[in-house]
């Protein structure tokens, strides 16, 4: 659907257990559960506008994705927005205040503000949703995975130590069924089969971290260099005022990828490739290992997506 048949513009504001729907040329906005029963109802209230509409949703830690590609589904024109880049716009207005409807309220504006301007939301693959819910899954299990071995850390664990290692050995177990069901999803489809096998053409990035990306980051391969670099947060942002020159920092951007990428920095600095060479030319012109790092980040994710956008362009 192009811009110029956007007849109504709709702005979701999420939580973790509601959403508030506000259309930019009404005053009321509406609260629904965010949950199956909550977005059908959504559906069926906003089913003479939402054909003809474009829908903005914030990223909100992934609480968005069932709505995400729940519309998608249904063909509906959607767009993730960036949370930084709704902040400033609603400073842009004046506007300090912050409550759920005026949030939707400020969403919509945004929408059809920029219309012209926003990238639709595209789906890595039809099983998207569950692949995700696989993967938060996997992440819970690897959250208690760390809590357990802590625990048995403690002092006085001594006495307990045999419940801790069963635990942990039920939590790796399922992980590990977690992993496998993540890998069959994606050796049964060809596409995400050959993303998976491109991205881990590049050093650092092996069969886990490619299968986190792919689910993490649709966006990979339909952003340029810069875009996708700052979605990920490890684009320097510069920090002068006159004469005065900052030291440049990286912040913001979706806050589940910046650990899948470090990881994959701290094995390509360990490889035998030209990543490595290009960390240890940094190191040598005297900059901080953390400094490094995150260029390594920014370098490992820049050429994933080059990569992933040339096998998109030949594939269409």
């Amino acid at each position: 659907m192009t811009s110029s048949v956007y007849h109504h513009f709709i702005g979701i504001d999420i939580g973790k257990f509601n959403f508030v729907v506000a259309i930019d040329s009404q005053k009321n906005t509406q609260e629904y559960e965010n949950n199956v029963k909550g977005i059908n109802q959504f559906l069926e209230d906003y089913s003479d506008f939402i054909k003809k509409a474009l829908c903005i949703v914030e990223t909100t830690g992934g609480y968005e994705l069932n709505l995400l590609y729940t519309l998608c589904s249904k063909k509906v024109a959607v767009h993730r927005a960036d949370t930084l880049k709704i902040k400033n716009f609603i400073r842009s207005y004046g506007n300090s205040a912050k409550t759920d409807n005026l949030d939707a309220k400020a969403l919509a504006k945004y929408a059809r503000e920029r219309h012209d301007k926003l990238e639709l939301f595209v789906p890595a693959s039809k099983n998207a949703l569950f692949l995700f819910a696989l993967l938060q899954r996997r992440l819970d299990l690897k959250q208690i995975l760390v809590a357990e071995k802590n625990r048995s850390k403690s002092p006085g664990a001594e006495h307990v130590r045999k419940s801790y290692a069963a635990i942990m050995k039920i939590v790796i177990k399922q992980v590990e069924v977690m992993d496998q069901e993540i890998q069959a999803i994606i050796n049964a489809d060809p596409i995400l089969k050959e993303k998976q096998k491109i991205l881990q053409s590049v050093p650092g990035i092996g069969k886990i971290i490619s299968s986190e990306l792919l689910i993490l980051l649709p966006e990979l391969g339909k952003l340029d260099r810069r875009k996708i670099a700052s979605l990920c947060g490890v684009a320097p942002r510069s920090n002068d005022s006159g004469t005065h020159q900052g030291y440049r920092r990286t912040n913001k951007g979706r806050k589940d990828l910046k650990p899948i990428l470090f990881i994959a920095a701290m094995a390509a600095r360990n490889s035998n490739s030209s990543l490595k060479s290009f960390y240890e030319k940094l190191i040598k012109k005297g900059k901080k290992k953390m400094v490094a790092l995150v260029a390594l980040m920014r370098k490992i994710i820049v050429i994933a997506n080059a990569r992933i956008k040339e096998f998109e362009c030949n594939n269409n």
